[in-house]
C-alpha cells in the first residue's frame, strides 16, 4: 500500500464536514445518491465519501464484482463533485468500520466525520465489530428505509442510545456534536435495491 496516495487524498480535509457512506456498492445505484444528497443538504456537509469496501465481512464474496468494477460504476452513479468515490479502505488495510474511522481520524484530527447508514444497518449493527465504539468515535446519521425503519427505531441500538438522539432542528450541527450523537432522517423512500439490480442483470445475460 502506498501511504503517499492516502496522505494526498486526506490532506485537503482539515476542518471540513465529511459524511462517510460505507458498503459493497455491488452495484452503486440511485438510492446511494439519494441518501448522499439528503445528507449533504440536511447535515450541511462539505462532501460525502463512498467507501467502496474490498469485502464486507457480513456479506458473502460469491457474486461480488471486483473492486475496480464496483469503483468504476460508483463513479458513474455519483455524478456530483461533492461525492467522492474511494477505495481508501483497501489502501488503509481496514475491513471493519471502527478501524476505518480510527484510521481516518488519526490522519485527519481536525476533520468532522459523520457515519452514514440506512435503517437496515442500524437494525443489524449489534453484529458489527465494536459497534458501541463506532458511536463513541463519530456522530451517526441513519436514513429511513422501507420495512426497516420501525424495527431499527425500536431495536437494541436505538434503545441504548435513545438519550443521544438529535432531533431535526439539530441536524445541521450533527457533525459538531460531542459523541455519542445520532440522528434519524425521515427522508423520502427510494426503491432502488442492489439485490434486485443484480437479479435483473443476471436474467439479462
Amino acid at each position: 500500500m502506498s501511504m503517499r496516495g492516502v496522505y494526498a487524498e486526506l490532506s485537503r480535509l482539515s476542518g471540513r464536514r465529511i459524511g462517510l457512506l460505507g458498503g459493497s456498492f455491488n452495484p452503486a445505484h440511485d438510492g446511494h445518491l439519494h441518501i448522499s444528497e439528503a445528507a449533504l443538504a440536511q447535515l450541511q456537509l462539505d462532501e460525502v465519501w463512498w467507501l467502496v469496501s474490498p469485502q464486507n465481512p457480513l456479506k458473502a464474496s460469491k457474486g461480488m464484482a471486483s473492486l475496480p468494477a464496483r469503483l468504476a460504476e460508483a463513479k458513474t452513479v455519483a455524478r456530483r463533485p461533492d461525492i467522492h468515490v474511494t477505495d481508501i479502505e483497501a489502501r488503509l488495510g481496514t475491513q471493519y468500520t471502527i478501524d476505518t474511522l480510527s484510521a481516518l481520524q488519526r490522519y485527519c484530527p481536525r476533520t468532522r466525520f459523520v457515519w452514514l447508514m440506512g435503517a437496515d444497518n442500524l437494525e443489524q449493527m449489534p453484529k458489527w465489530r465494536a459497534w458501541t465504539a463506532i458511536f463513541e468515535a463519530a456522530p451517526v446519521a441513519v436514513f429511513a428505509r422501507s420495512t426497516y425503519s420501525l424495527r431499527a427505531l425500536t431495536g437494541k441500538v436505538a434503545h441504548r442510545y435513545g438519550r443521544c438522539r438529535v432531533q431535526e432542528r439539530g441536524f445541521s450541527q450533527l457533525a459538531r456534536r460531542k459523541t455519542p450523537a445520532w440522528a434519524f432522517l425521515h427522508i423520502k423512500l427510494h426503491s432502488a435495491s442492489a439485490t434486485e439490480i443484480r437479479k435483473t442483470r443476471q436474467k439479462q445475460r
